[in-house]
């Protein structure tokens, strides 16, 4: 979903995130552009999964909130995800928590056999039901549309039913002081609950989360077993990192 959007198609998507849904034509007028144009855009928008379609108009797939992480550093965040996924082996059991980052993991498993999936998140299960390889076990729990999660009880006594050999997570922040931080009381519980019932638990960050320091603290980042980051993390946040022996990949 993170694909290779063209500038059009970044623009048509800004237009959705302000007001919510369009017509054809209102697009092509404020694009300035040809009906049949604004149609291909949007076959190809949708075939990536951002819009959906309704009799006479587009409207956003996810919250405007998703649409502009997933915008963010696209390259780094799918090659944190591609060295996420080489950790996966065939007949794996595996976590993966909610996250525009963690997200983008199982689109790497192609070719992987026999992977089992548990997962609280939606963007996940919308990539993961195209790859018939994948057994795919949704949490459930209260959906949150902002993240496109499932959290509160019932997630957290679903992650509680399995066993699995790795778990990834993300984080909105993470530094040497405070370790892993968020915005959503919520995601921090979820957070904890995968890593309890994993063997290993990886972080996956972009680096730009490096040094911010979000509402919830989740956990220490000697509480994960790595991080796979991007190789723009400064010098000095590496050793830091080394000093307090967490093992880090900079893809």
């Amino acid at each position: 979903m993170t694909a290779e959007l063209v500038e059009r198609e970044k623009l048509i998507l800004d237009l959705l995130s302000e007001r919510g849904s369009l017509s054809v034509s209102a697009l092509a007028l404020e694009l300035g552009v040809s009906e049949v144009t604004v149609r291909s855009d949007l076959r190809s928008l949708e075939d990536k999964g951002f819009i959906g379609r309704s009799r006479g108009g587009v409207y956003p797939a996810y919250h405007r909130d998703i649409l502009d992480r997933q915008r963010l550093n696209v390259e780094a965040k799918n090659r944190i995800a591609k060295a996420a996924a080489e950790l996966v082996r065939d007949g794996d059991r595996i976590m993966i928590e909610a996250g525009t980052t963690t997200a983008l993991v199982v689109k790497y498993l192609i070719g992987k056999r026999d992977v089992q999936v548990v997962t609280n998140s939606t963007l996940v299960f919308s990539y993961a039901r195209l790859n018939p390889s994948l057994s795919i076990t949704m949490t459930g729990g209260v959906f949150r549309r902002e993240t496109e999660s499932m959290v509160g009880p019932v997630a957290l006594r679903a992650i509680h039913d399995f066993n699995v050999r790795l778990a990834f997570v993300g984080t909105d922040g993470f530094g040497i002081e405070r370790g892993m931080t968020t915005q959503l009381v919520e995601g921090a519980e979820i957070v904890r609950a995968m890593r309890e019932r994993a063997e290993a638990t990886w972080l996956l960050a972009d680096s730009s989360k490096y040094g911010k320091t979000g509402f919830v603290s989740v956990l220490p980042l000697s509480g994960v077993d790595g991080i796979i980051t991007d190789e723009a993390l400064p010098d000095d946040a590496k050793a830091a990192l080394g000093e307090l022996e967490v093992r880090v990949a900079a893809v």
